[in-house]
């Protein structure tokens, strides 16, 4: 069966300009795409027709070959068979790489808007999103503890009130770009391959503005700070992550809003330490409380006191638990534990009399040290086992 006329396919004259080409090529492919024909089984034959059509036509030098041979400007010698070398960069038999980038174009129509992606001409899905921010928030251990609200003062850019963000004076509509028409990229054939880049004219966005806002320089936004409330809940730790959606950078000329991340830096503590909902104290006790026992206050992360019993000959590093005097969780739930540590204490600067007593004690105190005594014990039989 002969090939049709590529501009009979497409439904233009001969003379059609380039956005013509495209304009018709896009009515077609919405028409004619398989998924609004599920019950027309020549829709798909039909749609890669146009597909077909519209890559030849929409590059000027395979258009031009075209126009002077027809069909047998892809055939044979003249540049088919997905040789690199064609000349005209290969045509329509290629199928692979120039059907793809043809079908992009009418992707992009077809699902941009629900992509967040390309949007139409004149439309303003293409305006850029404005950038995440990122705040570091120092607090303090008893601030993470209870929760608080505190207030920021963030350098950020918002929209533009003299043009109501668009970036046009007056608020003026931008107009779409000439050079990319509102795609936002334009394509350009080096050899077998198509190359596609941002547009130059309008980095992308698609639309160009004729007359720029004075105030913002045709940007859609300005430079402020910005005063929030932030409410810090109980139980966040070192490297927890807040976000408050649409609290960040104002999009380029009306773009959708990015987001702010508060991170969460809980400064060291004088008496505790952290591990994730347990807390850990280290109490000095002096070797006679240690050797006889008693009771000790301990101080609590909530500003109360705990009373602990420290029982008789007791070791540094022993531990002792006091549940439910740690850190509340962060999404609730029961509260972590406090653990106590003893560090038996060797006292210093004795007096000539503590010293004495202290030397009567210890000739007396041999069996009262069984560690010391299992310990030395080991070392007299290691020493004999090296002599014999």
């Amino acid at each position: 069966m002969a090939k049709r006329d590529y501009y009979d396919v497409l439904g233009i004259s001969k003379g059609a300009s380039a956005d013509e080409i495209k304009k018709a090529y896009r009515k077609k492919a919405k028409e004619l795409h398989p998924d609004r024909n599920k019950d027309d089984p020549k829709s798909e034959t039909q749609f890669k027709e146009a597909g077909e059509a519209y890559d030849v036509l929409k590059d000027p030098e395979k258009k031009a070959a075209y126009d002077r041979f027809g069909h047998a400007a892809f055939e044979g010698g003249m540049g088919g068979g997905g040789r690199a070398g064609g000349g005209f960069g290969g045509g329509p038999g290629q199928g692979q790489g120039d059907f793809a980038s043809a079908f992009s174009d009418v992707f992009d129509d077809l699902f941009g808007d629900f992509m967040g992606g390309r949007g139409g001409p004149g439309g303003r899905q293409r305006a850029a999103r404005g950038s995440d921010l990122r705040y570091n928030m120092r607090i303090t251990l008893e601030d993470a503890f209870v929760g608080i609200q505190k207030t920021i003062n963030v350098p950020t850019s918002v929209a533009c009130d003299a043009c109501n963000g668009s970036g046009a004076e007056g608020g003026a509509e931008p107009t779409t770009c000439p050079t990319c028409s509102g795609m936002g990229k334009v394509r350009a054939q080096q050899g077998f391959f198509t190359v596609e880049r941002t547009c130059p004219t309008c980095s992308g966005l698609g639309q160009t503005i004729k007359n720029p806002c004075n105030t913002c320089n045709g940007q859609g936004r300005v430079q402020k700070d910005r005063s929030l409330s932030v409410n810090i809940p109980a139980g966040v730790e070192t490297g927890t992550r807040i976000r408050l959606a649409g609290e960040g950078e104002a999009g380029m000329r009306g773009g959708p809003t990015g987001d702010l991340y508060i991170f969460i830096e809980v400064e060291r503590h004088k008496i505790f330490e952290r591990e994730e909902t347990n807390l850990f104290c280290r109490v000095p006790v002096s070797m006679s409380k240690a050797a006889l026992g008693g009771d000790i206050e301990v101080p609590t992360i909530d500003g109360g006191r705990s009373r602990v019993k420290i029982p008789e000959g007791s070791q540094s590093g022993r531990q002792m638990r006091l549940r439910n005097k740690g850190m509340p969780a962060l999404r609730g739930g029961a509260r972590g534990d406090m653990f106590i540590e003893l560090a038996v204490e060797t006292p210093v600067n004795l007096t000539s009399q503590q010293k004495e007593l202290l030397r009567e004690f210890d000739s007396l105190s041999e069996e009262n040290n069984p560690e010391s005594h299992s310990f030395f014990k080991s070392v007299k039989s290691f020493w004999d086992g090296m002599k014999g």
